[in-house]
């Protein structure tokens, strides 16, 4: 007995730590949203494009932190013949999906839009300046780093890893069946064919994931 309760308690733990975890990939991904919202405006500085480095790097390591937790998981289920949807699967994936789209819009800004960090990181060690250490090492100069350069090859880097996760977990996705998730949904109105009651009944069921994507009220 105390035995099956410790597992409960186990599991228990492991919801709360998902919950967390997802939560904060939410945040991260709405900043990151906002953040390059202010390239080319008044706001963008070299400080900006530094935090939204570094912000792209976290997010990234946690996407691939969470997926490393859930999908062992959802992968064993599937081979002992059990086929529960999983919604920290669910949001992972809706997650990482609007992560990409807002990857590739970042490596589009910064290649319309470049800004010079010469002054920035005079003082300080650039984002990943190795390859150029070794360069000055070998050609016996001093070589500057290439910020936006960098930060192209980095995005790109980035959003194939994200695409895998992507493919990883799509494996074990389940199938839209509810009527919210239908490309037809968009085009109804919210009056359609069906019964009062069974509109707010699925409307109530998806209200979970619409919460979880939206931004959060503080930003």
């Amino acid at each position: 007995m105390l035995g099956i309760h410790h597992m409960a308690a186990c599991e228990l733990t492991q919801i709360s730590n998902l919950n967390t975890l997802i939560i904060e990939i939410n945040s991260q991904v709405a900043l990151f949203r906002d953040l390059l919202m202010h390239i080319g405006q008044s706001r963008d500085c070299p400080e900006l494009r530094e935090k939204i480095r570094k912000l792209r790097r976290s997010c990234v390591e946690a996407c691939k932190h969470t997926t490393q937790l859930i999908v062992p998981q959802v992968r064993t289920a599937v081979a002992e013949g059990i086929l529960t949807d999983n919604p920290h699967l669910v949001l992972l994936f809706y997650l990482s999906q609007l992560f990409l789209r807002e990857l590739i819009k970042s490596h589009r800004l910064i290649q319309v839009i470049p800004m010079d960090m010469s002054g920035y990181y005079e003082n300080r060690a650039g984002p990943s300046n190795l390859g150029n250490v070794i360069s000055q090492i070998l050609l016996c100069k001093t070589i500057t780093p290439d910020f936006n350069e960098e930060e192209l090859c980095s995005i790109t880097k980035d959003s194939q890893e994200i695409a895998r996760l992507l493919q990883d977990m799509q494996e074990y996705m389940p199938q839209q069946e509810t009527y919210l998730e239908r490309p037809m949904a968009l085009n109804t109105e919210v009056n359609g064919p069906w019964p009062a009651k069974r509109r707010r009944g699925s409307i109530y069921k998806n209200m979970g994931l619409l919460c979880c994507v939206s931004r959060p009220n503080y930003l």
